[in-house]
């Protein structure tokens, strides 16, 4: 049996703020972890037993870079509510993501940021400030569970936020969070430094259309396909094969992520 497993067997035997059901989750979600080496693969992942953990549509992680204060961020959406401005939005020095990763500094315990939620410790998990009424749905980006993961610095080395989490997020959620993130950190820095050796951002299968690029700009817009049909003047099912082009081409597994790459590789107007 794998070390990481191990060690997932042995805190379910030392807790038990578990379900039956969540921990036979939670032990999948550490096995399968073991396989992952590139983003489609953590994004997959993501969207298994993780999500009867913390069923969530946006997961942020950010990964330190030079400094204590510089962050790389990587964004994983299942949701085309959340667009790249949304991210760009919340990952600023002032955003939202950015003050819950300077909360996490003092308090090293899962943040949580919610409409409706009082403020203060609440022993294993702290909500530390409140947005305005409103501004949370306005950014897309509501019921937020943070973590981090330390160094040995004292320091901290990555960050995941998940958001639009389903239903009430609670102590169950921090417990979890407690549970998953050293998981995070392994799979993520272990998928970053492959895609570094693979420039797999940088691959495209083959030449992406004038017509495909077209598209590709409304779907980075957030439009669905039958707005980019009405746009276009053309069918739906037609905007849906030129999507799958794309995602083909691409080499991504959905809208967002091709909008993500597209942005990254240039191939639409920001």
């Amino acid at each position: 049996m794998p070390a990481q497993l191990i060690t997932a067997v042995r805190k379910m035997k030392n807790n038990d703020g578990l379900t039956p059901d969540q921990t036979f989750a939670f032990l999948e979600v550490v096995d399968t972890s073991l396989h992952i080496t590139s983003r489609q693969q953590f994004f997959s992942w993501l969207q298994g037993s993780f999500q009867y953990l913390i069923p969530h549509e946006v997961l942020l992680c950010g990964i330190r870079l030079g400094n204590e204060h510089e962050f790389q961020f990587e964004s994983f959406i299942s949701t085309r509510y959340v667009t790249d401005s949304h991210v760009k939005a919340v990952t600023q020095r002032e955003g939202v993501v950015s003050r819950a990763i300077a909360s996490w500094r003092c308090t090293r315990r899962p943040t949580f940021l919610a409409d409706g939620m009082s403020l203060g410790d609440f022993g294993t998990y702290v909500v530390p400030f409140a947005e305005p009424p409103g501004v949370l749905r306005e950014i897309e980006l509501r019921n937020i569970a943070a973590h981090g993961m330390g160094n040995q610095e004292g320091g901290i080395s990555t960050f995941f936020c998940f958001s639009r989490i389903t239903g009430p997020i609670n102590a169950n959620h921090a417990y979890l969070l407690e549970l998953l993130v050293p998981h995070l950190h392994t799979v993520l820095t272990r998928v970053i430094c492959n895609s570094d050796n693979n420039d797999e951002m940088n691959e495209v299968r083959s030449p992406i259309t004038v017509r495909e690029r077209e598209i590709l700009q409304w779907v980075h817009k957030g439009k669905t396909n039958w707005e980019i049909s009405v746009i276009l003047d053309i069918s739906p099912l037609t905007v849906k094969n030129h999507v799958q082009n794309i995602l083909r081409k691409l080499n991504v597994q959905n809208r967002n992520h091709a909008a993500v790459k597209a942005s990254k590789l240039g191939l639409v107007q920001l």
